[in-house]
């Protein structure tokens, strides 16, 4: 987490960089699943890499993410309450369905959390909230490797000030660090566990 403080604090200076952290410009301009459901959007940010392991070892470290689930293996003490993150696929957090909530604190709400709206198994994931989506999506490329984009598209309501305020203050400073070593953390577990090695 201490590391990542210098990314907290210069997040807004670099902001047209982060938001589209290692994606190229056609991933940047290209649809992603959910983009037609937040049409007034306060921020958007594509985010991209490249996994060696294929699409069907990468998607269960997706499917299993939640706070005091699998945790979103990236700053633990900010994310799932000082838990680690997993380290290991977690049988009973794989099943999927639509509706289901992906938590982002221990007691989920439409406020709190996001809600499994859509997916293809393998292919592409979708969450959302009243006010945002949260979509991935995994490409195989040759070698047995995987693309994973991911987007968030944000709306804030400005006749709730004191969320919106909050909300505003997370897309600024915490949304880029928290979603790059939430990327580097899949990346890395996907790639041990296809290897055999340890995460």
């Amino acid at each position: 987490m201490i590391a990542d403080l210098p990314r907290f604090a210069t997040a807004p200076l670099v902001r047209s960089w982060h938001q589209r952290w290692g994606a190229t410009d056609h991933e940047v301009g290209a649809e992603m699943p959910g983009d037609e459901l937040i049409t007034e959007v306060a921020s958007v940010a594509t985010r991209a890499i490249t996994i060696d392991a294929p699409p069907e070892a990468v998607w269960p470290w997706l499917v299993q993410i939640g706070c005091l689930k699998a945790g979103f293996y990236a700053n633990d003490l900010l994310d799932n309450l000082g838990h680690p993150s997993a380290r290991e696929i977690l049988p009973e957090f794989q099943h999927l369905e639509i509706g289901q909530w992906v938590p982002m604190s221990p007691n989920p709400s439409d406020t709190t959390a996001f809600r499994v709206a859509g997916f293809e198994t393998n292919r592409w994931l979708l969450w959302q909230q009243p006010l945002s989506t949260w979509s991935w999506k995994l490409t195989e490329l040759p070698g047995g490797r995987t693309r994973v984009v991911t987007r968030l598209r944000a709306h804030l309501d400005w006749s709730h000030k004191t969320v919106s305020v909050f909300s505003l203050l997370l897309l600024e400073l915490g949304d880029f660090p928290m979603m790059r070593r939430m990327l580097l953390g899949i990346r890395q577990r996907a790639e041990a566990a296809s290897s055999g090695r340890a995460p």
